[in-house]
C-alpha cells in the first residue's frame, strides 16, 4: 500500500464518507427518540405485525417492537441501511478504480512511483475505511441516542446492537469486495457501475424474494444477504459464527483477485 496515496484518497473522498455517517447517525438518533412514543403503543402494534402475513413480517425483519434494538432492526437494519451501504459500495468502488482508467488518470498515479498492485490495494483500503467509518459513526450515534433518550427507562441490548453493526460492516465488506473486483477489471465507468448495481441489488432482491414463502427459500442460499439476519440477531438465534468468518473470507477473496487481476491485465493507459 502506498500511504502518501492513501492519505490522499482518503482526503478526497472525506466529504462523501462523513455525509453518509452523519446521515446514517441523525437517522439512528431518529429512531431513538420515536421509540419512548412507540413503547408505549408496542403491545397493538406487535399484534399488527402478528396479523400480517409470516412472509412479510421476514422480508422487511419486522420482529416486534418490545426493545429499542428490536425497532431500530427492523425500521433501519433491515432495509433503509442495507439500501444506503450497497450505494456506497458500487459507487465508491466505481469512483475509486474504474472511473480513474476510463479518465486516464490512473497513467498519472502509476507514473508517481507507485505499482499498480500499490494503487489496487491502497485504493481497496480506502474503501473499506470509508464502511468502516460510516458503521462506527453509527454505532456511537446508537449509543448517545440511548443515553439521551432512553435514559435506561427502557430494554436495549448493547450487546446485540454492536452485532448488528459488525454484521453489516461484514456484509458490506463482501460486497464492496466484489464490486472493487468489477471495478478493477473494467475500462468503463458506467459499465462497472451498471455490473456492480446488478450484483448488489441483485443479491438484495433474491434474498427478499427468498423470505416472502417458504417455496421461494431456497433463493436466499443464492444471495449474501442471506447470511445477514440483524432480526435474528435480535431473538439471538443468528448463527455468526458460521455466518462472519463466510463473509470475511468471501470479501478478502475478492479484494484479493481484484488486486492481483489489476496487476495482470491490460490498460488502455
Amino acid at each position: 500500500m502506498n500511504a502518501v496515496l492513501y492519505r490522499q484518497m482518503l482526503k478526497v473522498n472525506l466529504k462523501p464518507f462523513l455525509n453518509y455517517a452523519l446521515g446514517s447517525a441523525f437517522y439512528i438518533l431518529l429512531m431513538f427518540w420515536l421509540y419512548p412514543g412507540v413503547a408505549g403503543n408496542a403491545a397493538a402494534i406487535d399484534s399488527i405485525i402478528r396479523s400480517m402475513p409470516e412472509g412479510v413480517g421476514r422480508a422487511f425483519g419486522l420482529t416486534g417492537f418490545g426493545s429499542a434494538e428490536a425497532f431500530i432492526s427492523g425500521e433501519y437494519y433491515g432495509l433503509i441501511l442495507v439500501l444506503i451501504l450497497a450505494v456506497v459500495c458500487v459507487q465508491l468502488s466505481t469512483q475509486l478504480m474504474a472511473r480513474l482508467v476510463d479518465q486516464g488518470a490512473m497513467a498519472y498515479l502509476l507514473s508517481a512511483r507507485a505499482t499498480r498492485g500499490q494503487v489496487a490495494c491502497t485504493q481497496a483500503a480506502v474503501l473499506v475505511t470509508g464502511l468502516f467509518l460510516i458503521l462506527a459513526v453509527t454505532t456511537l450515534a446508537g449509543f448517545a441516542g440511548n443515553a439521551w433518550f432512553l435514559k435506561g427507562d427502557y430494554d436495549f441490548d448493547t450487546g446485540k446492537y454492536v452485532q448488528m453493526n459488525a454484521a453489516a460492516f461484514l456484509l458490506f465488506f463482501a460486497v464492496g469486495g466484489i464490486s472493487f473486483l468489477v471495478s478493477a477489471l473494467s475500462n468503463d465507468e458506467k459499465k462497472a457501475s451498471g455490473i456492480s448495481g446488478a450484483i448488489a441489488f441483485g443479491f438484495f432482491s433474491l434474498d427478499l424474494l427468498g423470505k416472502f414463502s417458504d417455496r421461494t427459500d431456497w433463493l436466499r442460499n443464492l444471495s449474501l444477504f442471506s447470511l445477514y439476519r440483524p432480526d435474528d440477531i435480535i431473538r439471538g438465534a443468528a448463527d455468526t459464527e458460521l455466518a462472519f468468518p463466510i463473509l470475511t473470507a468471501v470479501g478478502l477473496a475478492a479484494f484479493a483477485l481484484g488486486i492481483v487481476l489489476f496487476r495482470r491485465r491490460d490498460l488502455p493507459l
